[in-house]
């Protein structure tokens, strides 16, 4: 006979006490930390506990006492059920004091190295459609909430297209309006759900592995072009060539139409063949008199505002004076790599991906730079002693890596370089502070600063300058 799952308790007037770095909440109760989403240091709630481990719990909100005095109201319908923008209830200079907190935390309590004074983070200019990329997913198994299935609310259709609902790969909360990008993005995913419910279009079955649309991308330029593209899970070229020629009428504004056949498992489409309905195969964004070509596949600083302040401050942190060897690790589409080539002698990128480097390429002789070089490979395989010693030790070296930060052989590639400034772009604190450690042996942190480049959410950017001892 099965065993009875036990029932989870409910915590009654609970005091939110304080915000953990995942962006929620946290309580405690004997001494044990709950952590909490949707909720502000402040409220007094009462807790259903969804999650009971011996030294933490987690609990969402079932009711509410007391609400706090720093909380707001949220913009956006879909507070509380998409799995975005957790922090629309605190006011904007709450959402960045947390993150300065959370970048200080995490350099002090991991990093564990003598620190200079961290400067005040610089917030972001806008705080609503910021965004120059969405993506969106179609799911036949639309997510209900805890109120609508409470209710018993029925549905002409489970049809869904919007955003995947966290731990739960394969239900989609139905969007009618996001805030984080222009709202033509919003116009354009509406029209293209009236057309598909309309015309009785099979949304995708994750699980069964079915059904005609997939996801859609959006992206925008400050620059006003536009793209669109549109992944099917199969080809039916009348079906597909009528619906991207109804967005075409439709949305005149766009320049670039896009279309992929994704038949694989997965959703990713770096390894997919990108075909062309209509316009361009590409769009380009502009940064201080520079333009960057930007395809499906191409990674680009969701916000693009914010990214120039992010890369204005990297450059000044590296000092360059033109004669200085620099190289550009995870340099992606050479964004900073041609950002700063202007200041330096040489700039040497690598990057994991071959369609970014082949971009970053196209992006430097877009605007007549001739002192790059680009590599593609993995970082701990291609920076080595002999691409060192045939390439020459970098005066400089800036670095971006992904969430998980650096491998060991890298950093320990950076200090046999022994470049005389290390600039390291990080979109986490934590792995950040871990990699900083690791240099403490050779270098000294001379100058750190936060910047927000994702309000509502907890996620922070930081920039760190070393300098060899």
């Amino acid at each position: 006979m099965a065993k009875s799952k036990k029932k989870l308790p409910v915590l009654e007037e609970i005091t939110i006490i304080d915000i953990a770095a995942e962006g929620k909440a946290i309580a405690k109760v004997n001494e044990i930390v709950v952590f909490v989403p949707f909720a502000v240091p402040g409220d007094v709630v009462d807790l259903q506990v969804t999650r009971k481990k011996s030294h933490f719990m987690e609990a969402r909100v079932i009711r509410f006492h007391k609400f706090s005095e720093k909380r707001i109201e949220s913009v956006c319908q879909h507070f509380g059920i998409c799995g975005g923008c957790k922090w629309q209830i605190l006011p904007y200079s709450e959402q960045i004091r947390y993150k300065q907190k959370q970048v200080v935390d995490n350099l002090t309590r991991i990093g564990k190295i003598e620190l200079p004074e961290i400067l005040p983070i610089i917030g972001s200019a806008k705080t609503e459609f910021y965004r120059n990329k969405l993506e969106f997913t179609f799911s036949n198994k639309r997510w209900r909430t805890f109120e609508e299935i409470d209710e018993g609310k029925e549905f002409d259709t489970m049809n869904a297209v919007g955003f995947h609902i966290p731990g739960q790969f394969d239900k989609v909360l139905d969007i009618d309006k996001c805030w984080l990008q222009d709202n033509i993005s919003n116009e354009i995913r509406n029209e293209i759900r009236s057309y598909a419910l309309e015309h009785q279009l099979t949304f995708f079955d994750l699980r069964n592995q079915e059904g005609l649309l997939r996801t859609m991308m959006v992206r925008t330029t400050s620059t006003g072009e536009l793209m669109l593209i549109m992944v099917f899970f199969y080809e039916d070229k009348d079906v597909q060539n009528e619906l991207l020629q109804h967005i075409a009428n439709k949305f005149p504004q766009i320049t670039s139409l896009l279309y992929i056949i994704n038949s694989k498992a997965n959703d990713t489409i770096t390894d997919q063949e990108v075909l062309l309905y209509k316009g361009n195969e590409c769009i380009y964004e502009e940064m201080e008199g520079l333009k960057f070509k930007i395809g499906p596949k191409s990674f680009y600083q969701t916000n693009s505002e914010q990214a120039y302040e992010l890369y204005k401050i990297a450059r000044n942190f590296a000092k360059l004076t033109g004669k200085e060897l620099v190289y550009d690790l995870y340099t992606g589409t050479g964004t900073i790599a041609n950002f700063v080539a202007h200041q330096a002698k040489q700039v040497i990128g690598i990057e994991y991906v071959p369609e970014a480097i082949e971009d970053a390429v196209i992006n430097s002789k877009l605007n007549n730079i001739d002192n790059t070089l680009f590599y593609s490979g993995d970082m701990k395989d291609i920076l080595n002693h002999s691409f060192i010693e045939e390439h020459g030790k970098p005066d400089v070296i800036i670095t971006d890596p992904p969430r998980a930060g650096m491998h060991d052989d890298v950093i320990k590639a950076i200090l046999f370089a022994e470049p005389n400034r290390i600039v390291y772009v990080s979109c986490n604190p934590a792995t950040q502070a871990r990699d900083l450690n690791l240099l403490d042996i050779n270098y000294k942190v001379t100058a750190v600063q936060p910047v927000d480049m994702f309000p509502h959410t907890h996620h922070v950017e930081n920039v760190v300058l070393l300098e060899r001892r």
